[in-house]
C-alpha cells in the first residue's frame, strides 16, 4: 500500500514525461522549418546556376 500511495505523490515522472513530448514536438517543428528553407535555397541556387 505503501508503494502505491508513493506512486502516486511522486511527479517527477510524469514532469518527465511532458518534458520529452515538449522536445519531441520542437524537434518535429524545426525539421519541418528546415526542410522548407533547404527546398527554398536549392531552389535559389539551381536559378543562379541556370543563369550561369
Amino acid at each position: 500500500m505503501k508503494f502505491i500511495k508513493k506512486f502516486v505523490r511522486d511527479n517527477k515522472a510524469a514532469t518527465a514525461i511532458e518534458y520529452g513530448l515538449i522536445a519531441a514536438l520542437i524537434a518535429v517543428a524545426g525539421i519541418t522549418a528546415m526542410t522548407s528553407v533547404g527546398k527554398g535555397v536549392s531552389n535559389t541556387f539551381n536559378n543562379v546556376n541556370a543563369k550561369l
